[in-house]
């Protein structure tokens, strides 16, 4: 995940704010009065024209013209009281910047971060292009033509009566005209063959090494030794799980698939082949070790005396399955994380752990929005990272995505990891632990990481495990259980709440 450099719509608007103050204060001394204002004039202009000039659709450049507008407003509104109120005029003066400040990180800054393509494209094929049902291809072959763009075939589901997919285009665009990009965009927008066109983004994910955090006690009644690492099933209370599983003889209906999409799951791994069910043999290395590190996380293999567990005992509930979406150096584009969530759909998946996403428009996220509506009616739950930029998760995709259960990082004191995106603004976020989580990597080893990676598999983990209980169970009646029965953090409103397996499956099985 990445931060951007400031965009001019972002230094244009900050100008024209500071410069409106000023001009407001000092109004009065002619020539440096006169000064200000044709400052707040210029700036001013440059930011209508960044405004207009960026690659959201109007009806958000109007919303965001009328709230930069709204705050403008009553900050100068505020401050022109503020003059007149000698006696808080430095504290007044004070709070108005801490709220400026805030408002301009919090909003104005990821508003337009996108104009600037700072991600990469996939140079294969850059956009994804959504034709109308019944229409041909052929339909845009002027403009194909000329730009030399070359045009195939996207997505390819199983049941294509079910999803719009199977009408999605990738277009590759010639080196030399990548210059027009926007302008090619526009173009295939304004035919009526073309429903929606967005970028083809290129994703990447890395695993963040970590110090090993002080031992707990096995109080778990496993012989996994690495369980002495894993502070993280203090905080869950896995010790009440594994007793309610085991005093109630809790019984799965049947064993949930959970769908590791990352860089590949080492299968046969000590602690994870007797849990793991391979697709395709393409999938089943993994070069990188993120996804055999997510894949531990999600379903080690427990009590097996070696090296970590998860969420069972006697390991009835769940098994893991390997969807690789991301290559030998950890990146893949939306393209292929789509069709991976569609193979993931197609195979019966209950659960796709996606521990990988990138800085996204909010608005331009249909491609995954209709993947996720594909997997849900095919019977699953999407669960994907918050993001590792410290900042709020609606920016980032996929887990921005309606239907998606988001997830970000608490470490051993219950805080939100300094790197952990915020949850706060998705319909359905919770948190779970994300520093210094030790699971398995390739070659029977075992390593610590950080990262919303992390916490993902938890969370994905625990889904699979209500799911294997009641396999109807939908994305939001899952989320609404771990919602109601997780534990407080020490920022709960920027990370949602704890799960907490135990009270989770009580809940489920009591309803």
């Amino acid at each position: 995940m990445t931060h951007f450099p400031i965009t001019l719509y972002e230094i244009a608007y900050a100008l024209s704010v500071v410069s409106l103050l000023a001009w407001t204060y000092w109004q009065d001394r002619p020539r440096f009065g006169e000064v200000l204002k044709q400052t707040f004039t210029s700036a001013f202009i440059v930011y209508l024209i960044s405004v207009a000039a960026a690659t959201s659709a109007w009806d958000i450049k109007i919303e965001v013209l009328l709230r930069d507008l709204l705050v403008m407003g009553v900050l100068g509104f505020a401050f022109r009281v503020l003059m007149h109120r000698h006696a808080w005029f430095l504290v007044g003066s004070l709070l108005l910047a801490g709220a400026f400040v805030w408002f301009f990180n919090a909003k104005v800054q990821p508003t337009f971060a996108s104009a600037g393509h700072e991600w990469q494209l996939d140079e294969h094929g850059e956009l994804l292009v959504e034709i109308r049902e019944g229409v041909s291809p052929k339909a845009i072959q002027q403009i194909v033509e000329k730009y030399g763009l070359k045009v195939e075939r996207a997505f390819y589901p199983a049941n294509a009566e079910a999803t719009n997919l199977d009408n999605y285009y990738v277009v590759d665009i010639p080196q030399s005209k990548m210059r027009h990009l926007k302008r090619i965009a526009k173009a295939l927008v304004r035919t009526d063959a073309v429903v929606w066109v967005e970028e083809n983004e290129v994703v990447t994910v890395a695993p963040l090494e970590s110090a090993q955090l002080p031992p707990v006690q096995n109080k778990f009644g496993i012989n996994d030794p690495g369980v002495e690492q894993l502070w993280g099933f203090e905080a869950m209370a896995i010790n009440d799980l594994y007793n309610y599983l085991n005093n109630k003889d809790i019984k799965p209906k049947r064993k949930a698939l959970i769908a590791i999409l990352d860089t590949g799951v080492d299968g046969q791994h000590e602690d994870l082949r007797g849990n793991f069910k391979s697709l395709k043999g393409a999938h089943d290395s993994d070069p990188v070790g993120h996804g055999t590190h997510c894949a531990g996380i999600a379903g080690a293999v427990s009590n097996n005396g070696v090296g970590v567990a998860s969420f069972s005992t006697d390991n009835r509930f769940v098994q893991i399955t390997s969807i690789r979406v991301l290559n030998s150096m950890g990146s893949g584009t939306q393209r292929g994380i789509i069709n991976g969530m569609i193979e993931a759909a197609d195979k019966g998946a209950d659960v796709l752990s996606m521990s990988l996403g990138g800085f996204s428009d909010r608005f331009k996220v249909k491609a995954y929005t209709d993947a996720v509506t594909y997997v849900t009616k095919a019977g699953g739950i999407v669960v994907a990272a918050a993001g590792n930029s410290s900042r709020n998760a609606k920016d980032y995709a996929p887990v921005n995505t309606p239907g998606v259960i988001g997830v970000s990082a608490i470490d051993h004191e219950l805080n939100r990891a300094v790197f952990s995106n915020t949850v706060n603004d998705l319909p359905m976020g919770v948190a779970a632990p994300g520093v210094g989580i030790y699971s398995t990597i390739p070659g029977n080893k075992y390593n610590t990481f950080n990262g919303t990676s992390m916490a993902t598999p938890y969370v994905a983990g625990l889904v699979g495990l209500l799911k294997s209980i009641r396999p109807e169970l939908t994305a939001k009646q899952a989320y609404d259980i771990l919602h109601q029965t997780g534990k407080n953090t020490r920022n709960t409103k920027e990370t949602g709440k704890l799960i907490q397996p135990a009270a989770a499956v009580q809940q489920l099985i009591d309803k």
